[in-house]
């Protein structure tokens, strides 16, 4: 099958949703050789990926996933593209620390660092907060702390058949589209970095087709996969099967804008620096404002606040009376605990 896909696809046609089902199922299943898989990503990068593709790469991703068991029914995931190169802090781990001390669950889904200098899970660990190591301690963070960290290569243990050749591609492909598409907690409500905004409503269309009920896709104006606080953020959001977009800047919430030298680190030591000193109240004020308007953003989403103004309202309100201290405090590993 692969070898008659190849052929189509050299000819400029592109996959059928069944038909990329299909063939995202021989690679999770290690049927495809890596010059194949190589080939079909790289084919499928230069044209552009469709939506249909991106439906069928994620139905298969997510059959060939361990899931996560819950009762909640609203989920948030603060899970992004990655892939800026712009050296940021783990702006998204530290929105979903504060999120969660709002009073709303969430399921963090990301990874160790690819493309960047400190990944989700690098950061945590700095900053000895566990990443939980199976579906049911997973769930039992969730109840208990309110946020559960799912690490990627846990629950899409099939992606080990296509690491090797997109790590020798070295440049972005549809993966880095379908991570944040596959949270294995199947959460409803999602905030999703995109590192280039013209993918951002092929991400809503499929994730419109998957069943999500809100998600909102932001691109910063520098090329950000977070909301910017240096200049404007391109929005494509999902709201009960409709799809709009608009652009937001710090001025119409009441936030400042700063430099992107401000919000940058050098090591994962001093991403969890940063994130510490945000929550100690001793951060600079720009790498608090970013992580305050996207976990605004978060909340708006999340249905807790009607606009993201209101949400930044209740965000820097947490930080002054010391809740959002309290929940990263509560979150670390005490002793006689064992960090995972």
């Amino acid at each position: 099958m692969l070898k008659q896909v190849l052929k189509n696809c050299s000819e400029g046609k592109t996959l059928t949703r069944n038909e990329a089902k299909q063939v995202m199922d021989e690679m999770m299943q290690g049927n495809a050789e890596d010059a194949q898989i190589a080939g079909l990503l790289s084919m499928m990068r230069l044209r552009g990926e469709t939506v249909d593709e991106m439906i069928g790469f994620a139905t298969s991703m997510r059959e060939h996933a361990v899931s996560i068991d819950h009762s909640f029914n609203k989920l948030l995931d603060t899970c992004g593209t990655g892939g800026d190169d712009l050296s940021t802090f783990n702006i998204s781990t530290a929105t979903a620390i504060l999120v969660s001390s709002c009073g709303v669950k969430v399921a963090k889904h990301g990874n160790r660092a690819v493309s960047s200098k400190s990944g989700s899970a690098d950061v945590l660990e700095r900053l000895q907060i566990p990443v939980q190591a199976s579906p049911e301690e997973a769930v039992k963070a969730l109840y208990d702390k309110g946020l559960s960290f799912l690490f990627a290569p846990l629950y899409h243990q099939s992606m080990k058949h296509v690491a090797s050749t997109r790590k020798q591609l070295g440049f972005k492909t549809i993966f880095n589209l379908l991570g944040p598409l596959v949270n294995p907690a199947k959460a409803n409500r999602q905030m999703i970095g995109v590192f280039n905004t013209g993918f951002a409503e092929k991400m809503a269309q499929t994730l419109r087709e998957l069943g999500t009920e809100r998600a909102i896709f932001v691109t910063g104006g520098e090329g950000l996969d977070e909301c910017s606080i240096t200049t404007y953020t391109d929005v494509v959001e999902l709201m009960n099967g409709e799809i709009k977009r608009y652009q937001l800047t710090p001025e119409e919430v009441g936030l400042v804008r700063g430099n992107v030298n401000e919000i940058q680190a050098n090591s994962i030591e001093e991403s969890a620096t940063i994130i510490e000193n945000i929550f100690l109240g001793k951060a600079n004020k720009t790498a608090e404002n970013i992580v305050v308007l996207n976990s605004a953003t978060a909340l708006f989403i999340a249905e807790e606040v009607e606009s993201i103004k209101e949400g930044v309202e209740k965000v820097q309100k947490n930080l002054l009376k010391g809740k959002a201290f309290e929940q990263f405090k509560s979150l670390q590993v005490t002793k006689g605990e064992v960090q995972c």
